[in-house]
């Protein structure tokens, strides 16, 4: 019966599974283009940007640059210098000789079990006079009318979150593999068309890439206070708008914002070593069961059109193997070609699932191990949960 079930049931099963997925790849399509068909307000409100920067020598001129730039008529640009040990203060009071809009904060050090960026993130916040708060990293670079786009989305759409996925730069083997994933994820796994309406906590998403708030919002929810000691701080910030049934949108902003978020296979290994399990807020049996299932899922009709062109398995039926693989093809393409993800990397679908398998493996040894490092600091131990 478990053969039979494996080479024939399973089939239809992971097949109409797909086709849902598909489903919900092209309605979040949809979705997240209509957010950017709004006219532009007889106003627009001053906007915060807000940056935290620790050891970003090899992109902080440029991201700033591209900040200061924007298209927009009352926006102001803070920076914190987070600790850095390396050239990023020395570049930023450079800059701000001949940019005088730009205002540099000297970060004080975290206490206890604080994350570093949510305590960083805090100190722009309180010295922010926006009415929307814009907060990004320092290795993302802006086209000029990016501030633009996204504040007349948020007002069009009354949203007091708007976010929104990059255009992802991958470079090395370990980037390609490991960092289109968290994209590819959202636009298969997060119905936005339930998500709006459901309060539920998983349901949420957000990117710290770029997350627009409306500055009452941001105070409503406590802020980045609030989820001091969060490793994956835009998650929980989505989470806490949810919570307190705000208003959250996504956007299409992969031509409006790009971004390098590793510049090394090993660096990419420790990011997502760090954020995997913390995304599934430490919840074991949900996080082992999603990649176990996406490992079924892509895995499955590989190995049974091997067996069946090999003659080793009779009963699983040629076309039905075809059409799952070629279903699991289509899962990759779209969202790739949809977040500008270089889309010949979407045949390696089958190898990125095993690296990102590896990682979560990875991930969930270190973070309750306490072996959780990030930017040359120690990430407390976690406390996990069944469920």
């Amino acid at each position: 019966m478990m053969v039979e079930y494996l080479t024939h049931d399973l089939i239809y099963h992971l097949i109409i599974f797909q086709a849902v997925i598909l489903l919900v790849i092209l309605s979040n399509i949809w979705i997240i283009r209509r957010v950017r068909r709004h006219n532009p307000p007889a106003v627009f409100p001053k906007v915060s940007m807000l940056i935290p920067a620790r050891n970003e020598e090899r992109s902080i001129a440029s991201c700033v640059l591209s900040i200061l730039a924007q298209d927009y008529p009352s926006f102001e640009v803070l920076v914190l210098d987070d600790q850095s040990s390396d050239g990023t203060r020395a570049i930023l009071e450079s800059m701000a000789v001949s940019h005088p809009a730009l205002r540099i904060l000297h970060g004080e050090p975290p206490s206890g079990e604080q994350v570093g960026k949510n305590w960083a993130c805090s100190q722009l916040a309180h010295q922010a006079r926006g009415e929307l708060l814009f907060f990004t990293d320092a290795d993302t670079l802006n086209r000029p009318d990016t501030l633009k786009n996204v504040v007349i989305a948020l007002i069009g759409e009354q949203a007091d979150l708007l976010t929104g996925f990059p255009r992802q730069e991958v470079h090395t083997w370990g980037e390609r593999l490991l960092v289109p994933f968290f994209s590819w994820a959202f636009l298969c796994f997060i119905p936005l068309a339930l998500a709006y309406r459901l309060r539920l906590p998983f349901l949420s998403i957000a990117v710290g890439q770029m997350m627009l708030f409306r500055r009452e919002a941001y105070l409503a929810i406590g802020g980045h206070e609030s989820i001091s000691s969060s490793v994956v701080d835009d998650m929980s910030l989505a989470r806490q708008i949810k919570a307190k049934k705000l208003n959250w949108r996504v956007a299409y902003i992969a031509d409006l914002v790009s971004c390098r978020m590793y510049h090394s296979s090993q660096e990419a290994i420790d990011g997502f070593t760090k954020n995997l399990f913390a995304a599934f807020d430490y919840r074991l049996l949900p996080f082992f069961f999603a990649f176990i299932w996406l490992m079924l899922m892509f895995w499955e009709p590989l190995i049974m059109l091997a067996l069946v062109i090999s003659g080793l398995v009779t009963q699983a039926q040629f076309t039905a193997v075809v059409a799952c693989l070629g279903l699991s093809i289509l899962l990759w393409f779209i969202p790739y070609g949809e977040m500008k993800i270089p889309v010949f990397l979407a045949i390696l679908y089958p190898i990125s699932t095993i690296a990102n398998f590896g990682i979560a493996i990875r991930s969930f040894a270190h973070n309750l191990g306490g072996r959780a490092v990030w930017k040359g600091r120690s990430i407390a131990r976690t406390r996990w949960k069944w469920i």
